[in-house]
Order: structure tokens, then sequence, then C-alpha cells
């Protein structure tokens, strides 16, 4: 990579690009609301069930400038998702400030574990316990949202939950191929802990990206 291109990283005008589209968001708080997916390569937390192991490798992703993002945004959406891999780990001030002044709401997901950068009308913090999130982060978080895989993460989703504010939303989601089995174990925990709400996975049902 030549330093001009770093240069422009550094700055939040590249970022490692793995795929952009339109969609209905599937999963958490504004589920089943239009959005504009942003999925930016490089990830080191390493959840083992990830089910987009590929955007881990950020090198795998092309460094792309971020006005081109930007441009193809604005076509379609008045609300922009930015997922990875994890995107926090590049600098999102450029990109969201962009975005803001085209009245494009932005939203992102993380799981924490590097300083935020950016604003954003919201955070869906999704603590992982292979790397968990940096302590400034969860009073900021609009949403926590946590992937059951097994009974243990019941604990770990309460752990979290005592570090959010309180005005955050608490979601319970199970991991997609463990759905049979878990989903009845979160459908019992949330009746009988109705400050939990339950995360489906709505986008895989309804076959769509």
């Amino acid at each position: 990579m030549d330093d001009n291109t770093q240069y422009l990283i550094n700055k939040g005008k590249m970022l490692p690009l793995m795929e952009e589209f339109y969609t209905i968001q599937g999963e958490g708080f504004h589920s089943g609301k239009a959005a504009y997916f942003i999925r930016i390569g490089g990830c080191d937390v390493g959840c083992h069930w990830c089910d987009v192991k590929e955007s881990w490798n950020s090198e795998l992703h092309p460094p792309t400038l971020t006005n081109s993002i930007i441009e193809n945004a604005k076509e379609y959406a008045n609300t922009v998702v930015v997922t990875g891999g994890e995107p926090s780990m590049w600098e999102l001030d450029y990109l969201t400030n962009s975005l803001q002044k085209n009245n494009i709401k932005t939203h992102i997901e993380t799981s924490g574990a590097y300083n935020l950068t950016g604003i954003w009308n919201w955070i869906c913090l999704s603590p992982k316990k292979t790397k968990l999130p940096l302590s400034n982060i969860y009073p900021k978080a609009h949403e926590l949202k946590i992937i059951v895989v097994t009974k243990n993460d019941f604990i770990f989703a309460e752990e979290q939950a005592l570090k959010v504010s309180d005005e955050c939303e608490l979601f319970l989601q199970p991991e997609w191929s463990k759905r049979e089995i878990i989903t009845p174990l979160i459908v019992e925990y949330v009746m009988k802990n109705p400050q939990w709400k339950i995360s489906l996975q709505t986008h895989k049902y309804l076959n769509i990206p």
C-alpha cells in the first residue's frame, strides 16, 4: 500500500469496503426498516460463529474512496448502517459527517472493542467475550444486542446490561445455526425478564441480504 493510500485511510477518506447494498434491516430495534448497508472489512474479534468471516482480513477488500460510498448511499436511503467486520477499527468521522450533511441518519453495529469515531444517530453494541468492549462505549449505546449460543450467554448478557444506560434497549438474539435449540430458551427468558426483547435475523427468514 502506498503512502498516499495509507494517508487517505488514516483520514477516513478511503475505507476497505467489503460490500454495500440496499435492503431491509433484519435485526434489533430497527428491524423491518429500509437501510443502506456499508460493510467494512477488517476484524480481529474472532467469533467462531461469525457468518461473514470473509470480512476479517481487510487486505482482501481494496480501499475505496469514501466519497463514492457516500454518493451511492445518497441514491437509496435516509438511513445508513455501518457494519463489518468491526467498523470501529477505522476512522469514520469523514463518512458520518458527510452523510449527516445530506440528512442521512447514521447507525453502527460494533463490538465496542475499539474507540468509536463518527457521529451516530444509533449505536448498536454487540459485545463479544473474545474481545470485550471498551468501558467508554457502554454509556453511548442505544441498543445492546447479545448473541446467544449457550445458556451461559444469559449470564454474560446480564453482566453487560449492568454497564449500559437505563435508556438502552436490550435484545437477545439466537445464533443462527443454533436457533431451533436456543430460540425457545430465549422466549422463556424474556417472558421471565421482560426488560429484554427478542431479536431475530429476519433477513435470513426473508431470504434477503
